[in-house]
């Protein structure tokens, strides 16, 4: 690998895992060595989903994406890409005269697994930014049978299914897990291919499909019911914990909503009148909470003492000069893509909005954490430890003035919460019986 793009990409992917705030991998394992892999992501989190796979990929490995073509357009923007290993992948949308241009990307692709480098294809073939697997196109597929031919049945090409969940598609600091799964042998389909190629295609279709499904959170609903099950899995986690025996932490109450969203599945499949009431208690029920101007999280208050709320916000108010610190120091690089992104570029699809905001961060916060350094070394200390110190410190005081701004929302809820139900409000009675409803309905 060239050292520019080498050096390049270790920085893009140390700023990378530094955008989220708990990062979880599991089935490292999986990745097969010294083998042509093909690497299958679920995908809503445009630019995210790839530098995910490119995260879990040794770095020693060369790893071609194919992305969609008309992003090629500007003859610059196609020049970084070329050199970022980014090749184009012509739809329908894209003219159909230009669909023949495939026939020498697919050749390439091709030459890159025989070579026993890595591709990586959104077997999607579109983004959206709802939780719910799509219908897999035939492009990965049609590549790994053209590239397994060399090989014939013996093991060869594999596709490794990767399901990617994020805590937040837009904000930072929040959590990502990456599921890589057991990879899929292109070989045990060959004798099937030779025969019927149509049959083949569609049985490792299925089997790629449901390997991503077991890794993903798949709400795998019609658009009618999409809203109640998002719903759903938000609000029963807690409980779902509780009824699987689950220790609480992040991966596990994302386990949890995989579970409740199967439950639900089963809901709408097998008893459709249920599935009606409880989209209508779910409705019903997120009413009431906009009402009183509160979240799901409430469910969630156990034995909430006035006691330890004191405790919190004498803790708030201790920390409050940290915060402050943090927040001047970090306000222009953490607020400015924010900024360019709603301002400048104007950017509509809310599944663009962490790749801008994270490609926009990896330029405004080095620029703008020197320049300030620099103010600090003239006007404040000289000094050459001081000033290294200053450097060093500016983004962790930054994610804890991030990190004290989340709690002290989440303890203002608490606070409005315990008032409301001190007054006993109706709405909040109301309220607790639909979500006990839910409960009968989904988990009992």
């Amino acid at each position: 690998m060239p050292l520019l793009l080498n050096l390049s990409r270790r920085y893009v992917l140390f700023m990378f895992r530094r955008y989220y705030g708990e990062f979880i991998v599991t089935g490292q394992e999986n990745i097969p060595k010294k083998y042509p892999v093909i690497f299958a992501p679920n995908h809503v989190n445009a630019l995210m989903d790839a530098l995910a796979v490119h995260y879990i990929v040794p770095r020693n490995q060369v790893l071609v994406f194919l992305a969609r073509a008309d992003i090629f357009k500007n003859r610059k923007v196609a020049q970084f890409l070329n050199f970022a290993k980014i090749l184009p992948a012509f739809r329908m949308r894209d003219g159909i005269e230009n669909l023949g241009n495939n026939s020498k990307i697919f050749d390439e692709c091709i030459e890159i697994l025989h070579n026993n480098n890595s591709l990586g294809i959104m077997p999607e073939g579109n983004q959206e930014i709802e939780r719910k697997l799509r219908p897999l196109v035939k492009g990965i597929f049609r590549i790994a049978f053209a590239a397994q031919q060399k090989y014939a049945e013996i093991p060869g090409v594999k596709i490794v299914p990767i399901g990617i969940d994020y805590g937040d598609i837009i904000k930072s600091q929040k959590h990502i897990i990456i599921n890589i799964g057991k990879p899929i042998e292109v070989s045990e389909y060959m004798k099937l291919f030779a025969e019927n190629p149509a049959k083949a295609m569609n049985e490792i279709r299925d089997k790629l499909s449901e390997d991503l499904s077991a890794l993903t959170l798949n709400l795998a609903t019609t658009n009618k019911y999409y809203g109640c099950f998002e719903t759903n899995v938000d609000i029963l986690q807690e409980l779902a914990l509780e009824n699987y025996n689950l220790s609480d932490n992040t991966f596990n109450r994302y386990v949890a909503r995989q579970k409740i969203a199967e439950r639900l599945v089963l809901i709408e499949k097998n008893n459709p009148d249920q599935m009606v009431r409880l989209s209508e208690l779910t409705v019903q029920l997120s009413d009431l909470l906009e009402r009183l101007k509160m979240k799901c999280s409430i469910f969630s208050y156990k034995e909430l003492k006035w006691l330890a709320l004191i405790f919190e916000i004498g803790f708030c108010v201790l920390t409050f000069p940290v915060f402050l610190t943090g927040f001047l120091m970090n306000v222009i690089p953490f607020f400015s893509p924010v900024f360019i992104r709603k301002y400048i570029l104007k950017a509509e699809f809310i599944g663009f909005y962490s790749s801008l905001h994270y490609v926009l961060g990896i330029i405004t916060f080095p620029l703008f954490y020197i320049i300030q350094t620099l103010l600090f070394s003239f006007f404040v200390s000289s000094s050459w430890w001081i000033v290294l110190l200053f450097f060093l410190i500016q983004y962790p005081i930054g994610k804890m003035a991030l990190s004290w701004y989340r709690k002290t929302i989440k303890l203002g809820a608490k606070i409005r919460f315990k008032q409301i139900e001190k007054l006993q409000s109706v709405q909040l009675i109301e309220a607790h019986n639909k979500f006990n409803d839910i409960v009968n309905l989904v988990l009992k």
